[in-house]
């Protein structure tokens, strides 16, 4: 089978965007129109004869609608394969007439959830007939043609224009596309009943549907592919949604350390104007100031090696002092909620540079999932949005933090647990002094920081290392006491960690040995 002509087509859609338009197209090529409910109204006020199903069915609709096209006199013409002997017989000794068209789309099951609706609307907007009718017609796309999505009204017309027909290529194509939407449809629906109705975390059978956004040029090295897509209901607005003002194609990298970039300078909102520095999703600088300026320069000093083709982001619009100094060193991706005219400006004069404008933050609390997949297996969490607060915190040791000291603790943590495990972050007046990431020892990660931290300070000639003073973030317990005494002789005077070590009171006598205040917070942030 290859073109098939357009004779009798079915409409039923719940988002009309193009109907009138279509359904004038088709009967101007002579084809017979069959609709129900609001389509057959919104066709009929265009000024179009339609048929209505229940004049195909010799039922009429019932039920407040809910059964309507579910007729074998509607899916006899959509399922009968016509060169089959006994599919034409069974059709002629019954009376059905073949359906070459049918165009479909669903009931708003998601935007009725969105809204906020009750339980009883919720339901009644799960579709039957209008998935039944679309998979029939998908099924036997050899014989009939399905549209579910209005963008792809133009494409239909064309064809018919060009060969009086569709052709088996566009048939395939519109019933892989139509699969797709119904597989999607009843993953929202499956996952409305174990979430929402049910408070199930973990349901038996897990449905997960998303819409592409667009192939990137490769993935994480230049042999791999890779594409960006969306979920079928954005929990939170990030970096898909923002606006690109600049630049090249965003890569799979680029997204991928944009968003560590992005989640990490979300924990500032509200507060303070901050800068986020990220290389390969690890922040390498980090600060809070009274400007955004002062910020972006606090941040860099930390380690500006690290920072050379990083991602930067802000917590508050960006201005033009601010982007002129983040245009002195070559930057991949800014993003920001906003940028004035003159940061815009700054910015143009770097074109592969990306700007992204986000116009808001996400919410570092918000609830949802993460997942990673395993060989043979798929591992699914729940997101790490706990949280602690001053209150929260256990003062262990002899010496309790000081003010000063305690802002540098809940700074450091707030940034540690960002930072890949191991992690130690040492921060000093609203800004990280040094960061040590993703090793497989906490010594090493606090001695790699404070290297850090000992290099800032022979390239800006500081007297000393601004570890001295600080407070030292660790991401878990200090299994040791070395890990501890580590950051000491680095010159940190307060700690903040989980604490839970079965050695914990060895390393509580070592920090009390070194006249250190430590507090433990009770909650690990490990990012593997």
């Amino acid at each position: 089978m290859s073109d098939v002509s357009i004779k009798r087509a079915l409409l039923s859609v719940s988002d009309k965007s193009g109907l009138a338009e279509l359904g004038k197209a088709l009967a101007a090529k002579g084809v017979e129109l069959v609709s129900t409910g609001g389509t057959a109204k919104t066709l009929r006020d265009a000024g179009l004869n339609v048929k209505d199903v229940s004049d195909l069915t010799g039922f009429p609709e019932m039920m407040d609608g809910r059964v309507k096209t579910l007729h074998p006199m509607v899916h006899g013409g959509l399922l009968a394969v016509r060169d089959n002997p006994d599919h034409a017989a069974a059709m002629e000794q019954h009376g059905i007439g073949a359906i070459d068209l049918v165009v479909v789309n669903l009931y708003p099951f998601e935007e009725t959830v969105a809204k906020g609706a009750g339980r009883d609307e919720v339901i009644e907007n799960i579709d039957i007939g209008g998935p039944s009718m679309v998979r029939s017609a998908a099924k036997n796309h050899d014989y009939v043609t399905i549209v579910t999505d209005p963008a792809d009204y133009e494409t239909l017309l064309g064809e018919l224009e060009a060969n009086g027909a569709t052709s088996l290529d566009f048939r395939k194509r519109m019933a892989a596309k139509a699969f797709a939407a119904t597989a999607a449809y009843d993953a929202a629906i499956s996952q409305w009943f174990a979430y929402a109705d049910q408070g199930e975390t973990f349901p038996q059978k897990r449905a997960m549907a998303s819409t592409l956004v667009s192939t990137l040029r490769y993935g994480e090295n230049p042999h791999q592919q890779a594409a960006l897509y969306v979920p079928q209901r954005v929990p939170s607005p990030g970096l898909p949604q923002a606006e690109q003002v600049q630049g090249k194609e965003l890569s799979y990298n680029n997204y991928n350390d944009a968003n560590a970039a992005l989640e990490l300078v979300a924990e500032f909102a509200g507060g303070q104007p901050a800068v986020v520095i990220v290389k390969h999703a690890n922040p390498c600088g980090v600060a809070q100031a009274d400007s955004l300026l002062d910020a972006w320069k606090a941040a860099l000093e930390c380690d500006s090696v690290s920072a050379f083709g990083g991602i930067v982001a802000t917590n508050v619009p960006l201005d033009g002092p601010t982007a002129e100094a983040i245009c002195e060193i070559f930057t991949e991706v800014v993003v920001a909620p906003g940028a004035d005219d003159a940061a815009r400006a700054a910015f143009a004069k770097k074109k592969n540079l990306r700007l992204l404008l986000t116009d808001g933050l996400p919410d570092p609390r918000r609830p949802g999932f993460s997942q990673v997949v395993i060989t043979g297996g798929l591992l699914v969490q729940t997101r790490d949005n706990g949280a602690i607060s001053e209150k929260d915190l256990k003062v262990v040791t002899k010496r309790r933090p000081t003010e000063q000291e305690l802002k540098d603790c809940l700074f450091a943590w707030t940034v540690a647990r960002h930072v890949k495990s191991n992690a130690i972050v040492y921060a000093k007046d609203g800004a990280t002094a040094g960061i040590g990431a993703g090793q497989m020892n906490r010594r090493d990660s606090s001695r790699i920081a404070a290297m850090k931290a000992a290099e800032a300070a022979e390239t800006y000639g500081w007297g000393q290392s601004r570890t001295v003073g600080s407070a030292v973030a660790s991401d878990a317990f200090f299994p040791f006491a070395d890990g501890l005494l580590a950051a000491a002789e680095a010159g940190a005077t307060a700690i903040i960690q989980p604490g839970g070590s079965i050695r914990d009171e060895e390393v509580i006598a070592a920090a009390d040995e070194k006249n250190l205040a430590m507090v433990f917070t009770g909650m690990r942030h490990f990012r593997h």
